[in-house]
């Protein structure tokens, strides 16, 4: 942006002009005006002013812009239709076409003969006699008909590989480690007689916990009651362990 008061202002400025390109000229514009004055402007009124009128002489005749049809009755006669002889009541050509097989008595054979029709098994489910039938109404036992009724799907079958393999792998990995010595596993009567020395530590602390007296108003006598709390909660824990883990490992460490 200039600035309103500068020194270079002063200096005068050439004026440049700017020369605009030539005007465009269509080169057919001679030949359409021609075109116009040839073709629209003898038709501004309803049509050419010298319209050619055809005679009332030449009108439209039948069969002038089409081939004539041939006339087919004028050949045709009447002596020469070959007329059917029509059959007497005596004649009997009419008995040759007819079959001897008797349809009636074979139709009501058949019926006789045939195995009564087994009824749909339906159940009435209103009080009026309105049935359905009874194989929508999942009252039939379809599924227990299936070759592969009450069968393992192959999905649980596949899962149960898969824990037996993780199963397996696991155990081996624990032998391993016991034969290195890392951990060593409890036996039965070692896990019992801990399981019975843990209940019997509860037992005392829960004969010292009811031994508290029961107003509790200095600081060390519930100090004491909250550290036979923890140490009972920690009794419960060890037992549930015991109890729910048959097999326990201990490190040597």
């Amino acid at each position: 942006m200039e600035r309103q008061e500068s020194v270079y202002n002063l200096i005068p400025k050439n004026e440049v002009k700017v020369e605009k390109p030539p005007r465009y000229v269509s080169k057919f514009n001679e030949r359409v005006k021609q075109e116009k004055q040839m073709n629209k402007s003898s038709h501004k009124t309803m049509g050419p002013p010298k319209a050619v009128i055809p005679s009332p002489e030449k009108f439209l005749r039948k069969y002038s812009k089409g081939p004539k049809p041939t006339d087919k009755m004028s050949t045709f006669k009447e002596e020469n239709i070959k007329r059917l002889a029509i059959s007497t009541r005596c004649d009997n050509t009419w008995m040759r076409t007819q079959s001897k097989k008797d349809y009636v008595k074979s139709n009501v054979m058949d019926n006789i003969l045939s195995p009564p029709r087994k009824p749909q098994p339906s159940y009435a489910f209103t009080k009026n006699g309105d049935k359905q039938l009874l194989e929508n109404s999942g009252l039939v036992p379809k599924y227990v008909n299936k070759k592969d009724y009450g069968q393992i799907p192959e999905y649980l079958e596949q899962r149960n590989v898969e824990e037996r393999r993780a199963q397996e792998e696991y155990d081996e990995y624990v032998k391993e480690r016991l034969r290195q010595g890392a951990m060593k596993q409890l036996s039965d009567e070692e896990r019992l007689s801990t399981l019975q020395g843990l209940k019997k530590n509860l037992e005392e602390m829960h004969y010292q916990f009811q031994c508290l007296s029961i107003v509790i108003d200095t600081i060390p006598k519930r100090n004491y009651k909250e550290r036979l709390e923890l140490q009972m909660k920690q009794l419960e824990r060890d037992i549930d362990l015991f109890e729910r883990h048959k097999t326990i490992y201990i490190a040597n460490n």
